[in-house]
């Protein structure tokens, strides 16, 4: 039984009807709390809020079962853990915190701003639907694989803005104390002016300043591109290996080598002919010290070793030829 309930609750396949089902009852329910969350927020709508709260409550309560089962079945998740271990490695999973942190603020500290706050972690749950699928691993596969270079651009983003920051400080602080109070005062200033966002509410106003502002305004234009350039150039790698992912790889043991001998026949004959006679793929052609490309015009010479796969050749012979 607890296996059973682990697999409905685990991603559906498609001729899993309870698990498919599951699934989408947990998008509707998702969906549905973080619509009563969003309504609680109109103070047009006061007169619905109690509605609101009563569907929060009821799908904060599927919550709970729901985090409660999968602690009971986290053995069945990881298989090769005791069971005490999995429940653990589940309750400090992503999934594992993102579920605590879904039901807490619905019944303990919902006093403070903090923990209210809380409430937004449940829109985290809609990774659990999207995980399993090809636009979710796409980019977790593209951040993973490019992650060294995501996170070298992002450090010398941090130098250039702490710079900036440091440079604007010095030359603007005398001229308006209360803007530029401190170095750190300038992080805002650095932060829009390098990510070319320019809210315009801390600006320079010496000329020394606005120069600065002029060449940090340029460099960061050029910063910022380098992770977007290296996560576009990630896409296209993956979508290159995706296109590709069908196709199957020759198998090193399904290769084999004749050597085109006089007894052979095949001296004289081409590589396209015996494709059609035997239904084989000649791969290479090793001829004294050259190693030959194949192709369908090729002729075959005495002392010629090919490279073939072998399992058809045997499928062929097997038959009587």
């Amino acid at each position: 039984m607890r296996k059973r309930i682990f697999e409905i609750m685990q991603i559906s396949k498609k001729d899993d009807a309870p698990s498919m089902a599951f699934d989408i009852v947990l998008v509707m329910v998702i969906f549905t709390n973080i619509i009563a969350m969003f309504l609680q927020t109109f103070s047009s709508l006061s007169e619905y809020h109690y509605a609101c709260k009563v569907v929060e409550y009821v799908t904060v309560g599927f919550f709970c079962v729901e985090y409660f089962l999968r602690i009971l079945t986290a053995d069945f998740l990881y298989p090769e853990k005791s069971k005490p271990l999995a429940v653990v490695r589940f309750l400090f999973s992503f999934d594992g915190i993102v579920d605590l942190l879904t039901i807490i603020p619905a019944f303990f500290l919902t006093g403070f701003v903090v923990f209210r706050l809380l409430r937004v972690v449940r829109i985290f749950h809609l990774f659990r639907i999207n995980n399993q699928y090809d636009s979710f691993n796409v980019i977790k596969n593209v951040l993973t694989t490019k992650k060294n270079q995501i996170i070298s651009s992002v450090f010398i983003i941090l130098i250039l803005m702490l710079a900036s920051s440091l440079g604007m400080y010095s030359v603007e602080h005398e001229a308006q104390p209360e803007v530029f109070e401190n170095a750190f005062s300038g992080i805002w200033w650095s932060v829009s002016a390098l990510l070319t966002v320019g809210y315009g509410d801390t600006y320079p106003i010496t000329v020394i300043g606005q120069l600065m502002a002029i060449i940090t305004a340029f460099l960061g234009v050029g910063v910022v591109a380098i992770p977007t350039g290296i996560i576009s150039a990630g896409f296209v790698e993956q979508y290159q290996k995706d296109q590709h992912a069908d196709e199957k790889q020759i198998d090193i043991d399904k290769l084999g080598e004749i050597m085109i001998d006089p007894g052979s026949g095949l001296a004289g004959k081409t590589v396209g002919e015996l494709k059609m006679e035997y239904d084989v793929s000649v791969y290479i052609i090793i001829r004294s010290e050259l190693t030959v490309l194949a192709t369908d015009n090729t002729t075959f010479e005495n002392g010629d070793i090919i490279i073939i796969n072998s399992d058809r050749l045997v499928k062929k012979k097997n038959k009587g030829k």
